[in-house]
């Protein structure tokens, strides 16, 4: 097995389980939706995302395979954000368009950054501008710009970010609004290279204590309905891959190739 670092397993962990949920059921698992019901071949273009999932995280774990699914997952996420995050911008609402684009930048930053420590020499002599530190740098800047629109969510729905504090804790608006400027604060941070580290870490931690504080109890109750079900595994993935892109700054064991 070729691990760089333990959001790496987390990653690919995610990636399996995403896999599976879209074989079993049969749609678009909420890494790769909302996708318009009108796309042609969209039942084939569902277990495509859920076949590059699935393979892609397995093949993560293991060190002959680990460039390779690297790379298929990086095109597959880029290809997605081209095709429906850009246009999303334009034809949802500007809460929705923002928030998917940043959950899949935010995707494509943990592919891009595990691609850039896995990549073998034929990566680097072929896709030289991706791998190594500049592809690090890119990898972070995708992920600063994906975290912009999480904090512009919490103030511009303040009613329903207020709704999910949990009751224990005091000052429901007042959280709403520094989680939001968290966020904001942490994608500036690492965009501009200043404590980023620092705000890849945090941030990665804060979308972490978010399942924990407002998705764990809410599960263990059974009150989630399939939306919010969605959204336990969005944060999952969300946490896994700024784990990655956290893990980066703290220096990756080089892979041979």
């Amino acid at each position: 097995m070729r691990i760089v670092s333990p959001g790496h397993v987390a990653f690919a962990a995610i990636l399996v389980a995403l896999g599976i949920q879209g074989l079993i059921k049969g749609d678009f698992t909420v890494v790769w939706a909302p996708v318009p019901d009108g796309v042609p071949a969209r039942e084939v273009l569902v277990y495509f995302c859920a076949a590059v999932s699935l393979a892609s995280g397995i093949g993560l774990l293991w060190r002959r395979t680990a460039a390779l699914a690297a790379r298929v997952l990086l095109a597959a996420l880029v290809l997605w954000l081209l095709l429906w995050r850009i246009r999303g911008l334009f034809v949802l609402s500007f809460i929705e368009g923002t928030w998917s684009c940043g959950a899949t930048l935010v995707m494509t930053a943990g592919a891009w950054v595990l691609f850039a420590a896995l990549a073998t020499d034929r990566d680097r002599q072929h896709f030289g501008f991706a791998t190594g530190d500049r592809g690090l740098r890119i990898g972070r800047a995708l992920y600063g710009l994906g975290l912009l629109p999480f904090g512009y969510a919490h103030f511009a729905n303040l009613k329903g970010t207020t709704s999910l504090v949990p009751d224990w804790l005091p000052w429901h608006e007042g959280w709403a609004y520094f989680t939001g400027a968290a966020f904001l604060a942490a994608g500036v941070a690492i965009l501009v290279g200043v404590c980023a580290r620092l705000a890849a870490t945090l941030s990665a931690w804060m979308m972490g204590l978010f399942g924990l504080l407002v998705w764990a109890p809410r599960l263990a109750a059974g009150s989630l309905n399939a939306f919010q079900e969605g959204e336990v595994i969005m944060t999952l993935a969300l946490t896994a891959a700024g784990w990655v892109v956290a893990d980066s700054y703290r220096g990756f064991r080089r892979s041979g190739g």
